[in-house]
């Protein structure tokens, strides 16, 4: 394959910025099999917004030739005090159902490597001297400005742990050696700390960074006065405040959602006549649809018979000019997303010892 081909595969949808094509481009051109990685908190269930977004997006990076590692990020998890601060439950969680989450979308271990963080940097005690090394570099300011990838505030009152988390994720982009790190734009600001830093570690690394997925209760991603579009701090942080949150259960699909509860969901969802942006439905077909198929809506022919939506921009366009009722797109992505999501579905109908062990044992078709 060549390195053009690389590059598009890496920018498809959902990824919304490489820092930089120029990084990227040399990395293809010296790596025939680049390392990349994705790091997640070991958190609650998993959600089309992490979960389907990210198997898309591993999918191109395999595809392109990518090594991918799926990191699992126990301490991060610790620190930012999920499942009450419960180290021994999260490293269960992470190696059971969080693991298991994406294996179900087609993530198998013969394909992606699986690392629990606190066994590798057991394995790998310089971690600890690095991170120190980034904290000595870095400004108790910017690392500040640095705790808003762990969904938390800058003006919080954060525990002293919350100063070294962002040392500590970029101390594991230069520990797994990797070229690519990736992850969600929240995650945008560490990154950067990274791609600046790497040259003092003699790394080479492109940060790409993948939509985020708006929860489906709105209101949109509407840019407020005097915000820039682009990655301007601004926009990023108004995207973060909408995504799709596993906190709100009905606001996100989760990847094993029952037919039943994926369609009631989507039947509430934000979803204005006529209006684009900031409509989660109209991301949802554009992002985990129209990137790899057409779009058919189904309807009788007194509402205009069938049409197929090729694009992006057809599916615009032809919502904007009220020729697509609103019902009509959500049956769709109904429809388009139960058929995505029905393998993992039945992996976990299989596995219900893993959703035992968030206290969730029923999954409503």
């Amino acid at each position: 394959m060549d390195i053009e081909t690389k590059i598009d595969l890496a920018k498809r949808k959902p990824t919304e910025e490489v820092v930089t094509e120029a990084d990227l481009r040399e990395i293809f051109q010296n790596y025939a099999h680049p390392r990349h990685y994705i790091g997640f908190e070991i958190s609650g269930m998993v959600h089309i917004g992490s979960g389907l977004c990210t198997m898309l997006k591993i999918r191109d990076f395999l595809a392109a030739g990518c090594k991918s590692t799926i990191w699992l990020a126990d301490y991060h998890a610790w620190i930012n005090g999920k499942f009450g601060g419960d180290l021994d439950k999260i490293q269960k969680i992470g190696e059971g159902y969080f693991k298991h989450a994406f294996i179900s979308l087609g993530l198998a271990e013969d394909k992606v490597d699986y690392l629990l963080a606190s066994k590798t940097y057991e394995k790998h005690p310089e971690f600890w001297a690095d991170t120190l090394r980034i904290t000595k570099d870095t400004t108790m300011n910017r690392m500040l400005r640095c705790v808003t990838i762990m969904g938390r505030k800058e003006n919080e009152n954060l525990n002293a742990a919350s100063m070294v988390y962002p040392a500590m994720q970029a101390a594991d982009i230069f520990l797994l050696d990797v070229q690519i790190a990736h992850a969600g734009m929240d995650q945008r600001k560490v990154h950067m700390l990274a791609h600046e830093l790497a040259p003092k570690f003699k790394k080479k690394i492109c940060a790409i960074h993948g939509h985020l997925l708006p929860g489906l209760q709105g209101p949109g991603r509407m840019n407020a006065p005097g915000v820039e579009t682009g990655p301007t701090d601004a926009k990023v942080d108004q995207e973060i405040e909408v995504k799709m949150s596993k906190s709100k259960p009905d606001s996100a699909i989760f990847v094993h959602d029952g037919v039943d509860d994926i369609k009631r969901k989507i039947n509430k969802a934000y979803c204005p006549e006529k209006i684009v942006d900031g409509n989660p439905i109209i991301e949802y077909a554009e992002y985990l649809v129209l990137r790899d198929k057409s779009l058919k809506i189904e309807r009788p022919a007194k509402f205009g018979g069938d049409i197929e939506i090729v694009d992006s921009n057809q599916l615009r366009n032809i919502y904007v000019e009220g020729k697509l009722h609103p019902m009509d797109l959500k049956a769709a992505v109904t429809r388009e997303l139960s058929d995505i999501l029905k393998p993992s579905r039945e992996y976990f109908d299989k596995h219900k010892e893993y959703l035992a062990q968030l206290n969730v044992t029923d999954i409503t078709r």
